[in-house]
């Protein structure tokens, strides 16, 4: 069990330092992003394309690293389900725009492709139950 928890830390860890760091490098981009979706009051959107990237990376390494894994793994489910519900908005209004999940430019559209990526939270909330029942 604990080679199978260490996969899944290192996958998801990776998964959001990935996202993160390709939304660092380009924050207007992100900003356009978050934009896209339409639920945001203006003034948060570039707050939130400055700090959420960093959020991402900073879990998903500590994640990886074995460091505090029931608060990373949970900063990271909760982010997936906010993702989860904010790719819903989006396609029950018919926006046809892309996701900001990784790459800003050229990026996956929203829909239920992209939602179905997000039963990434399933691994996440593994590691935060695991952690809560570990006795190590």
């Amino acid at each position: 069990m604990k080679w199978f928890n260490l996969i899944l830390r290192l996958i998801l860890g990776g998964i959001f330092v990935y996202a993160g760091v390709e939304k660092i490098i380009d924050p207007a981009g992100f900003a356009q992003s978050i934009s896209n979706y339409q639920i945001l009051p203006h003034t948060w959107i570039n707050l939130l394309a400055i700090t959420l990237p960093w959020i991402e990376t900073l879990a998903g390494g500590l994640l990886m690293a074995g460091y505090w894994r029931k608060a990373n793994a949970l900063i990271l489910a909760s982010l997936l389900i906010v993702f989860v519900v904010a790719i819903g908005f989006a396609m029950h209004r018919g926006l046809n725009i892309n996701c900001g999940c990784t790459n800003t430019v050229g990026g996956a559209k929203v829909g239920w492709k992209k939602l179905a990526e997000d039963t990434l939270l399933v691994m996440a909330a593994w590691l935060v139950w695991k952690d809560r029942n570990r006795n190590e």
